[in-house]
This record gives C-alpha cells, structure tokens and sequence, in this order.
C-alpha cells in the first residue's frame, strides 16, 4: 500500500491593506509573550480550551512573491479553535509533530474567504502572512467558516466591552479626582493603620478568589495533559499504522521493479520476435515475387504449349494423307506385278516400262525416305511434348 499526499490548489489571493510588510513587529512591540509562539507551554494548556477541531491541509502565501501557496504540512493535520478565558481572546492553532505551523489571534478586522469548494484562507496581519486551508469536503470547509465568523463576532464584542470598561473607569477617575480634596487625596495616599486594615479585606477575597481559580484551571490543565497523553499514544499508533503501510509499499515497489525488469524482458523477446517476423515477411515478399515470375513463366509456356499442339495437329493431319501414300505405293506395286505378267506380251515395251519402273522405283525411294524423315520428326515432337508436360507437372508440384 502507498501512501502519497498530493495537494494541487491555486485560489485567488486577496489583496490586505495596508500591506502584510506594515504589519511585521516582534513579540515585544505588540507586548505578546513568548507564549504565543509556542504550543507546548503549560501557561496556555490550563487557560486556553479548544471550542472547535477539524482537519485539513495547511498553506502559508510564498513569502518572497506573496503569490503562491507553499505546503506547511505534508498531510492532513488538526486545526483548532481555543478560547483564552483570562484574555478573553481566540486563536486558530495547528500542530505538525512538534511544530507549530499555525498560532494566529483571530481579531475583529479579519475575513475568512472561501476561494474554491475546498479551499478558504485569511490574512493574519501580526504574522505578516496569509493562511489556507484544503478541506476534504465542502461541508468541512463550510463548518470551519462559520465557526470563524462566530469567534470573529465574539472577539468583537469582547474588544467593545473592554473599551467600555476602560471608558468607564476612565470616567470615573476623572470624576473622583475633581470631587476629592487635596487633603482627603493626601490622607488617602499616607493612610492609617486602620485604612490599610479595612482594605485587607478585599485583598485577601481577591487572593483567595483568585487561588481558587488557579487550582481550578491546574485540575483543568490536567484533564487536557490526559487528553493529549490520549491523541500522543493516538498519533503512535497512527504513526505505526504508517510505517507499515511504508514498508508495504516498499514491498510492493520492489515487486514493481520486478515486474518492470520482467516486463523489460518480455518487451526485448517481443522486439526479437518482431524483427524475425519482419524477415519472414520480407522472405514471403520475395516468394511472392518468384512466384509471380514463375506464373508469368508458366503462362509463355502454356502458350508454348498451344503453339506445340497447334503443331501437332498439323503434323496429324499431315499424316493422314500417308495411308493414301503407301496405297498409291501398293496400286504401284500391283501395276510392276501386273507388267511383269504382261512382261512377255510387252516385250517391245520393256526398255520404255523399266525406265518407267526405274522412274517409279525412285520415286517410291524418295516418298519412303521423305515419310521415315516425316516419322522421325513426328517422334521428336511427341518426345518434346512429353517433356513439356513432364515440366509442367513439375512446376505445378512446385507450386
């Protein structure tokens, strides 16, 4: 399993006048203690007490172009609203680990502004920055802006009330001045033993008031030291929680690498198995080729072929007017018969008839060399015929 935290806000910035730079004083210019810059302090464990808690991601405004929000958590951290009982004032504090990332006192003059559906910010003049919150809901971010404008609200009649107290007691030293006399002023300031007496009464009430309310606020702080001893062992076991999901997921990524490197391997057998493919490819390219050159050889031939049988076919035909030959040769051969019987009738004929018989003789040795020179080149043909479809069949076995 692994954890990533990835936070990707660009709100608008509102603009603060005056500027956030007028605004820098250090702890003693504003006459803030130490206390207000630190988390873990038991001076403000005891007086101060959370009214609101919510979790969100935290910004600050880039200090150098006051334009882009720079992380102040990796993740999600508790934010909280805490009531100063003593000062009658309100914070907004938030803890990552042991750093304080936020400790900003809400005061009538600011404004929280919801930027986005997610997202809110305000201005905090005395930190000379500006704070934003990435909520994981809408309702979230609706919640915590409400909240901020009740304390806001609060502050504000807190700071009216306190401005009317300070009127009043104004007045009413300005008052008592005038009506008291120089004497009874001298008198007062001297005093008798039994003026400081009667005014130890008070005193002690004021004392023992305020003891009680010490030892209230010591039982309150030990309730909260349990509550955070609470949240503290919470966080280990989150924390534990976590390193487990971290060597999951270092698990996990090793066993990604793995499958990387395996699938590295099967990408370059793949990539081989391509490059043979493409030969082979190539090879049934160049046998279409042949192909397609022993096709068009194989048409000449047929056409050869035709023109052979075409031959043939002469030839057959002139084979046929052979039996009329050896017929004319046997008529012939009745006809020397025939005058050999009549030779004796014909005696005075003889020299005339043997001189026809040396002429026929002749002839007939002429038309028989003529028909075995004929046999011969028919035998040749019929021979080349066979070698032409033996060639044939070959090609087509082939193929």
């Amino acid at each position: 399993m692994c954890l990533a935290f990835k936070v990707h806000v660009s709100p608008p910035i509102q603009k603060m006048s005056p500027p956030l730079a007028s605004f820098v004083r250090e702890p003693a210019e504003i006459g803030e203690s130490h206390r207000d810059f630190t988390l873990i302090d038991i001076n403000w464990s005891w007086r101060e007490q959370p009214i609101f808690t919510t979790r969100a991601h935290v910004f600050q405004i880039d200090p150098t172009t006051k334009k882009n929000w720079v992380p102040a958590s990796k993740q999600a951290v508790t934010v909280s609203y805490f009531y100063d009982s003593t000062r009658n004032s309100y914070r907004i504090i938030s803890v990552d680990g042991a750093k304080v990332i936020i400790n900003s006192t809400i005061t009538p003059n600011m404004t929280f502004t919801k930027t986005s559906q997610k997202f809110g910010q305000w201005a905090d003049s005395r930190a000379n920055t500006v704070f934003g919150l990435g909520f994981a809901s809408e309702q979230q971010l609706s919640k915590f802006a409400e909240k901020f404008q009740e304390v806001k609200e609060a502050a504000k009649l807190a700071r009216d009330k306190s401005q009317e107290k300070m009127e009043t007691s104004s007045n009413h030293s300005q008052e008592s001045g005038r009506e008291t006399p120089s004497s009874t002023q001298a008198s007062s300031i001297n005093g008798t033993d039994d003026e400081k007496i009667s005014h130890g009464g008070p005193e002690n009430a004021v004392l023992q008031s305020e003891n009680d309310r010490l030892k209230t606020a010591i039982e309150q702080s030990n309730t909260n030291a349990k509550k955070w001893e609470t949240e503290l062992q919470t966080l280990k076991e989150s924390n534990a929680r976590l390193v487990d999901s971290l060597q999951e997921s270092n698990a996990n990524v090793e066993s990604w690498k793995k499958q990387l490197t395996t699938c590295k391997e099967e990408s370059e057998q793949l990539r081989s198995k391509i490059v043979e493919l493409e030969a082979k490819c190539n090879e049934v390219n160049q046998e279409k080729e042949t192909n397609a050159q022993l096709s068009a050889r194989v048409q000449e031939l047929e056409a050869e072929l035709q023109d052979r049988e075409q031959e043939l076919e002469n030839l057959r035909k002139q084979a046929e007017i052979i039996p009329q030959l050896m017929a004319e040769c046997e008529s012939i051969t009745g006809k020397l018969q025939a005058a050999e019987i009549t030779k004796k009738e014909l005696s005075e004929k003889i020299e005339v008839l043997q001189s026809d018989i040396e002429d026929g003789r002749q002839k007939q040795g002429q038309i028989k060399g003529d028909l075995k020179k004929f046999m011969d080149v028919l035998e040749g043909k019929i021979d080349e015929l066979h070698e032409v479809r033996q060639g044939l069949s070959k090609l087509g076995t082939d193929n």
